[in-house]
């Protein structure tokens, strides 16, 4: 059963999809509405106690950015809670510095596209997931 989430936390993630950072614009520039192979990204996903950055439900992997509070003792056991709990639900992650995005958008695109064909999609979300009939 799907437990819905706390108005203030959904609020939250709304009001950092309208406010995003210049890197995050940068980056949603190459991949909304399709334009990175196809793939559906959304901005701001809430999954858990968590909102990522950049979310493909369909194979199930979080694009997330890093700023320099990422480099803090704190920041970095942030972000290995974080990640322990995307792995416990299966969700794969790439992270990138926001220095890399500017400085090289086409690498880390590159990286994100070897990573997806590394992937399979959700069996879900192609149609392969039947209904047992008793």
């Amino acid at each position: 059963m799907k437990v819905p989430l706390d108005p203030e936390f959904l609020d939250f993630a709304r009001r950092l999809r309208k406010d995003q950072t210049d890197v995050e614009k940068l980056l949603w520039s190459t991949c909304r509405s399709r334009q990175l192979l196809g793939l559906k990204f959304r901005r701001q996903q809430p999954v858990g106690p968590y909102i990522l950055d950049f979310y493909c439900h369909d194979y199930r992997l979080c694009i997330e950015l890093d700023g320099g509070q990422h480099y803090t003792r704190k920041g970095q056991q942030g972000d290995e809670a974080k990640a322990a709990f995307l792995h416990t639900r299966g969700i794969h992650i790439l992270r990138f510095s926001n220095l890399d995005v500017f400085k090289n958008l086409e690498g880390v695109l590159l990286t994100v596209v070897e990573k997806v064909t590394s992937l399979t999609p959700s069996l879900s979300r192609r149609g392969l997931c039947t209904k047992t009939q008793n």
